[in-house]
């Protein structure tokens, strides 16, 4: 999948998409407005910039357009963890983990699931993983 940059208004908008599978300006609208407060213009540009961006497909029916999911959602959310964790010093991506983990519901089934991958990778973890946010290491604080 090629790098596409959501915003966090557009993901408001693309959790809709991808939950409704087609969705018209009106019914974004009639969901965000409430819970965001956003004015219809706000919901009509972001629908734009995601059709813009290749997430959403616009198809005209009638005076109106039928917004659909150019993009799969776990490849999205994927990627944007990905983006996140790409970002951060490696130092850190454990307790971001740790800390995601103790915010985020899981269901028992993700939790064993969790359980059962970190066994695996506990047999080759190493005891500390290195910084990477200078080249080699250079004038690194991190730890």
């Amino acid at each position: 999948m090629d790098e596409l940059a959501i915003t966090p208004a557009e993901w408001r908008v693309m959790r809709i998409a991808w939950s409704k599978k087609a969705v018209t300006s009106t019914q974004v609208i009639q969901i965000l407005t409430p819970m965001m407060g956003w004015k219809d213009a706000t919901v009509k540009t972001l629908l734009r910039r995601l059709v813009k961006k290749g997430a959403l497909t616009a198809t005209k029916h009638g005076r109106a357009f039928i917004y659909r999911p150019a993009v799969e959602e776990q490849a999205t959310i994927d990627q944007a963890v990905d983006d996140l964790f790409s970002g951060i010093c490696q130092m850190r991506a454990g307790e971001a983990l740790i800390h995601a983990v103790q915010q985020v519901p899981l269901t028992k089934a993700d939790i064993q699931t969790l359980q059962t991958l970190l066994a695996k990778k506990a047999k080759s973890a190493p005891d500390q993983v290195p910084c990477n946010c200078l080249p080699d290491n250079e004038g690194c604080n991190c730890d």
